[in-house]
């Protein structure tokens, strides 16, 4: 993701995320309603697993932490509250100096705060945390990133099995990730999720702008491969099964429209903001796997050639675009 607090950031271009995590939040509580309490001698611990940073970072840990604390005033009354440790966990190149700037910010609002805070850098195909030791793990719209292409099963078996090992027994485990409905046969088997979204052709045809003009090969052009999968419900269910240690309380195929109704009428007298509203999303997700593809000067005749696009492609502003995600939530068994 883009670091930073530009008009390209993560931080500013993340409304789509916000909207999913907030679909999906009933899922989460429910599945917190059911967790075992753990004594409250000892800490809570949670983590959010490839937090990126900005708003949504907080959103679902303050969900997770408040929700925990009802549930423990209920059981032994407001005197004997677990303290809460949340571990904001991505890789290495994420910008964890703005996580802990906003952090920081957001501590002076809260005060005091209702949970101790520290970074983890590193992937979450990996063991992070010691074995038995995290109580609630969230992903949210980080899992459908693979960490090469077309490596799905094999991180999403990854992913399990280091969670297997971290969460305790009676532990949540809440991920929120692009997926597609259950029975699409293949990741592009949903034709009309394809067309109705206006990401995969438009980004294609700057790709073959750049070809025509002349300002790169046909290998340069479809050697770049976005290491991106979206699973099927079925997918999920099958590699937790293969993995075994968790119970699916609930898996959902949810569809998370992009824009109002309000803002397509506003961008339709504005197509120009539109294209570069749009543009700037894109960039905030991909510009550093295609800057380190391309070089910077390259990254932004793309990215220019995909805003004229998108600003004179007017069909656009008349469907309803929509992209899906896939939410579940398990138990460690």
């Amino acid at each position: 993701m883009q670091g930073g607090e530009d008009d390209v950031s993560y931080v500013n271009n993340s409304d789509r995320q916000a909207l999913a995590i907030t679909l999906s939040k009933p899922i989460l509580i429910s599945s917190l309603q059911t967790i075992k309490l753990f004594s409250t001698n000892s800490p809570i611990r949670i983590t959010d697993l490839g937090c990126a940073a900005g708003s949504n970072t907080f959103t679902t840990v303050d969900t997770v932490v408040e929700t925990l604390r009802r549930r423990y005033t209920a059981v032994y009354g407001g005197g004997s509250l677990p303290e809460i440790e949340a571990f904001f966990s991505d890789l290495p190149s994420n910008d964890f100096n703005l996580l802990f700037k906003l952090l920081t910010e957001k501590r002076r609002v809260d005060s005091p705060a209702k949970y101790f805070a520290g970074g983890v850098p590193g992937s979450f195909y990996d063991r992070l945390f010691p074995r038995g030791t995290i109580h609630v793990a969230v992903s949210l719209s980080a899992l459908h990133w693979l960490s090469q292409y077309m490596q799905s099963d094999h991180d999403l078996e990854n992913f399990l099995k280091c969670r297997k090992e971290e969460i305790v027994n009676g532990g949540v485990l809440f991920v929120l990730m692009g997926g597609r409905p259950s029975g699409s046969c293949s990741q592009f088997g949903d034709q009309g999720t394809r067309a109705k979204h206006p990401f995969t052709i438009t980004m294609e045809q700057a790709w073959q702008d750049l070809l025509d003009e002349g300002l790169i090969d046909e290998e340069t052009r479809d050697g770049f491969n976005i290491p991106a999968y979206m699973r099927s419900p079925e997918e999920v269910a099958a590699g937790i099964d293969r993995i075994s240690g968790f119970k699916i309380e609930k898996m959902e195929y949810m569809k998370v429209v992009e824009h109002s109704d309000e803002k397509k009428e506003e961008w339709k007298k504005d197509p120009v903001s539109y294209g570069r509203a749009r543009t700037n999303v894109v960039q905030a997700a991909i510009r550093p796997m295609v800057e380190a593809y391309l070089g910077p000067d390259l990254s932004d005749k793309l990215f220019k050639r995909y805003e004229n696009r998108v600003s004179t492609n007017r069909e656009f502003l008349h469907k309803t675009c929509f992209y899906g995600i896939v939410v579940f939530s398990a138990i460690r068994i």
